[in-house]
């Protein structure tokens, strides 16, 4: 159902590569919750870091018909965040957990309705 996922590169060189491990995440995604209407992908690198390496944080917006997710990966004293490919891993799994809970709930709630519906059917 994903109509659009924007991906921004911000401070950081655009690359097929990354691109690539955006895309694979995105429709893996969408196999948890087929309710994703858009999405934004924000990967950044900020400036002014207290140490050696680059900490990469990365962000997501996905919108569904009934909720909005954000995940906001800026975890700056994270080490393995030097690495892009694992703070996108580590925001995706994030995400997916929200999303997998929406799923849920929206499975609940429509398994309750249908019980109610099938009550007053046989009343």
């Amino acid at each position: 159902m994903t109509n659009e996922f924007q991906v921004v590169f911000h401070n950081i060189d655009q690359s097929n590569a990354v691109n690539e491990a955006v895309q694979k995440r995105i429709n893996k995604l969408e196999r948890y919750c087929d309710q994703i209407i858009t999405g934004r992908v924000v990967l950044d690198s900020p400036h002014n870091n207290h140490h050696k390496g680059k900490v990469y944080s990365v962000g997501l917006e996905i919108h569904t018909p009934t909720k909005e997710v954000r995940v906001n990966q800026e975890q700056h004293d994270n080490h393995a965040h030097e690495d892009l490919y694992v703070a996108i891993r580590d925001a995706f799994n994030a995400a997916e957990r929200q999303l997998k809970s929406i799923d849920k709930k929206h499975r609940s709630s429509k398994a309750h309705r249908q019980a109610n519906d099938f009550d007053g059917a046989a009343a």
